[in-house]
């Protein structure tokens, strides 16, 4: 069977489980005692800091460690919140519901959200966020890239509008790191959201980027781990595996895009041969290099991957609610009919995927669609 979902999850990659199993045998201490098993424990604490703030071009003491990239995105959404008593938020149609549910929770508390539309490759209008923008604009929160259709978000751009008027700015960056370059200072970013399970690390774990100067309250509440953002002892094991797989992503991240960019142009170029009609949903460039949304033509998505169950992992946007189908608001934000849009499948490759394999994922997907 050939998996093809690595923006739902990517498999551990070995050095991590080595990494991760060193450290469950050798490493029990509580990071916050003082006796010399504590201080084995914050020591492996603070050197995956240091590879997570090393891979996006952060200082160390700028990472705050979570659970993972909801916990992140709550942090940084509703802790800036929390630093003012009203204010106007802007973000985009197409976000995680780990962005669009806290700020749901906001409007009702009073915030006002501009939610900005996206064109027909799923890319947000950095002129149009730019106008959006208000006297009491608090922050902007846009992810850096889409986990459906892969579409890369104008985020150099829209950090430098944000620096100008003021204004912090906050990206979901959850599918990109470790799959295209992430830089904090080029991109401009105050707040940024990672997610140690979309590139072969541990899931339950995660980081929320903060830039010194940037200040934000609480969600939790207790002790003063992680500079008082986010109590609780820290999950030790798992954070030295998102910091292993942060050093992993730094030394294979170049050959990790080339190979995924020629593996599925190799996946989409053979379905264009043999299937007439199919089409790519999101920029033909502007994406991520692992990602392919694409449309079969009066073929429902999920009735296909159905035929391909026993063979091939990967997924659609769509949902299904009392037995009925509804087709995915990111697709149908980009002005896809639902007919094209039931029709759609997320391919994601990871580092671990061959020619071979996708050879056959071809030959599996060819001959599924043609028996329909």
């Amino acid at each position: 069977m050939v998996y093809l979902d690595n923006n739902a999850t990517t498999p551990l990659a070995p050095d991590i489980i080595r990494a991760m199993e060193k450290c469950l045998r050798e490493n029990f201490g509580n990071p916050s005692s003082s006796h010399p098993f504590g201080a084995k424990a914050k020591k492996a604490v603070e050197h995956a800091r240091q590879q997570v703030a090393d891979l996006i071009g952060a200082s160390p003491d700028e990472i705050i460690f979570t659970s993972g990239g909801t916990e992140a995105n709550n942090m940084a959404i509703l802790g800036t919140a929390k630093r003012h008593k009203s204010g106007h938020i802007v973000t985009s149609c197409i976000e995680h519901p780990a962005v669009l549910k806290p700020l749901k929770y906001l409007e009702q508390q009073g915030f006002t959200v501009t939610y900005l539309p996206v064109d027909k490759y799923g890319i947000v209008s950095a002129d149009s966020l730019a106008q959006s923008l208000k006297k009491d604009t608090i922050l902007i929160t846009i992810m850096h890239s889409n986990n459906e259709t892969g579409a890369l978000q104008p985020i150099a751009e829209i950090g430098k509008i944000a620096r100008e008027r003021g204004t912090i700015f906050h990206t979901d960056a959850a599918q990109s790191v470790g799959k295209v370059p992430v830089n904090v200072k080029k991109l401009g970013a105050d707040l940024l959201t990672i997610v140690s399970h979309k590139f072969y690390g541990p899931k339950g774990t995660g980081a929320l980027y903060k830039r010194k100067d940037v200040e934000i309250g609480p969600i939790l509440y207790g002790a003063s781990h992680e500079k008082g953002l986010r109590p609780g002892t820290e999950n030790v094991c798992s954070i030295a595996g998102v910091g292993k797989a942060s050093e992993l992503a730094g030394k294979e991240l170049r050959d990790r895009v080339q190979n995924m960019k020629r593996l599925s142009k190799m996946l989409l170029d053979e379905l264009h041969k043999h299937i007439t009609g199919i089409k790519l949903n999101g920029h033909p460039s502007k994406r991520l290099p692992n990602t392919l949304n694409i449309s079969f033509p009066h073929v429902a998505g999920y009735v296909l991957l159905e035929k391909l169950k026993n063979e091939i992992a990967a997924s659609t946007g769509s949902a299904c609610h009392e037995g009925r189908q509804t087709p995915s608001p990111v697709l149908k934000a980009m002005g896809l009919g639902d007919e094209r849009a039931l029709s759609s499948i997320r391919f994601s490759l990871g580092r671990g995927n061959t020619e071979n394999q996708i050879r056959d994922a071809t030959k599996a997907i060819i001959k599924a669609y043609k028996s329909l």
